[in-house]
């Protein structure tokens, strides 16, 4: 029986690129934990009056099931922004990189674009906001380190 070099070359490379497509959908999400994150929050044409400040903040275990809404993967710091109630929405992560949009119950409801590059203990991003009915654009930079597990106190 003589075997046809297509069909030989046919094979090989789907055995070749069967492992590619039997992957599962991988994110790029910081490992659970307490971070130390420093954040600036920068307006249009006021970058250098931003001022940074230092905040704790604990990362749970987040499920990525896309059948249903999620909740924001890395929280905005900054203080009265109106994204608490907000959910994460076309989560896409690749090599060391998370992005995602953010988006809010109701109508003219403020929204957002994350952007992160992930290591192993650390990340750091920009989440650029438009703040719904008010037209009003900003900027919240993040840089974060990992400090320990959430169920530890650190002084």
């Amino acid at each position: 029986m003589t075997w046809s070099r297509g069909l030989v070359a046919g094979i090989f490379l789907a055995t070749l690129l069967q492992p590619l497509y039997s992957m599962p959908a991988r994110h790029s999400l910081p490992p659970p934990g307490l971070y130390e994150v420093i954040a600036r929050l920068e307006l249009p044409h006021l970058e250098r009056w931003a001022i940074d400040h230092t905040t704790t903040i604990c990362l749970p275990i987040t499920q990525s099931n896309t059948e249903i809404p999620i909740p924001i993967p890395i929280p905005i710091v900054s203080a009265n922004n109106p994204f608490p109630q907000c959910t994460a929405a076309n989560l896409v992560g690749y090599d060391k990189t998370l992005q995602y949009d953010i988006v809010c119950p109701g109508r003219g409801a403020a929204k957002g674009r994350a952007v992160y590059s992930v290591s192993r203990d650390a990340f750091s991003g920009r989440v650029a906001m438009v703040m719904g009915a008010k037209n009003m654009t900003m900027t919240e930079v993040q840089s974060a380190r990992r400090i320990s597990d959430c169920d530890r106190r650190h002084d």
